[in-house]
């Protein structure tokens, strides 16, 4: 075998490369845009969409280190070869780049998705408890989640409001529709009602309950709970909603 003909081999060995970085290029788009217009156009469940678009991202991840080693196996070849090397690579950096961004908020954080500003007596849901989506499904407080959202989530508490319980409850449904929940479930005398929350690119839907108790002699005491439908973790999603939430009622506007 001449050197000409190890170069050949090895330029075939990089088209090969190439090709294989690009092809994976090309799903991981696809993929990525597929997962939410499934979900959206009906034909797969939200955590089904949400699984195709991670995978697409894994696939972006995989085109960047083969279109690496595309890039230089392919020195010397064709152009078409080293386009493709391309391609693949910026492709791929980007979706990865997405993976990187989209894990960033979970972490650290334990894998739980039911958080409540008062974990050792948490609001219970009840209008949830009959939505389809949920038959069969646990929709209690697992005990287990305590200790561990007080550890990761210190600051989730109990919302302290010097107004009547009844004043607390008109503020406390103002907030939710500033937020852009859906009230599901209202109930002034008990001081209870419950709400849904709806992501926009997975529908994945979050259930929340607010409860309203007298303090004091004149005060009131929030507790809030919201647990989602899907996955084991949240990426600290609830206890961002909580927060969101303990800031607009007690700004009050």
């Amino acid at each position: 075998m001449n050197g000409n003909d190890t170069v050949q081999g090895s330029g075939n060995k990089g088209a090969l490369i190439a090709r294989l970085a690009s092809t994976l290029a090309i799903l991981g788009l696809l993929a990525v845009g597929t997962g939410p217009l499934a979900v959206h156009a009906g034909v797969a469940h939200p955590i089904q969409g949400f699984g195709i678009f991670v995978l697409g991202l894994f696939f972006g991840l995989l085109a960047f280190l083969i279109g690496l080693v595309a890039l230089l196996r392919t020195r010397g070849s064709e152009r078409v070869h080293r386009s493709r090397a391309r391609m693949a690579t910026g492709v791929g950096l980007a979706l990865a780049a997405v993976l990187l961004f989209a894990s960033a908020p979970g972490r650290g954080l334990p894998r739980i998705n039911d958080m409540t500003t008062d974990p050792g007596d948490p609001p219970t849901f009840a209008a949830a408890k009959r939505e389809p989506a949920n038959e069969g499904r646990d929709l209690s407080y697992p005990a287990d989640y305590a200790e561990q959202q007080r550890a990761a989530y210190p600051d989730l508490a109990p919302i302290l409001l010097e107004i009547s319980p009844a004043d607390a409850f008109v503020r406390a449904q103002r907030a939710a529709g500033q937020l852009g929940w859906k009230t599901t479930y209202s109930d002034p005398e008990a001081g209870i009602f419950e709400a849904q929350e709806i992501s926009p690119t997975f529908l994945f839907v979050d259930d929340i309950v607010v409860r309203i108790r007298p303090e004091g002699a004149a005060g009131s005491r929030l507790d809030l709970r919201s647990k989602s439908r899907d996955g084991k973790g949240d990426l600290g999603m609830n206890a961002k909603r909580i927060r969101a939430f303990t800031k607009k009622v007690k700004v009050g506007k």
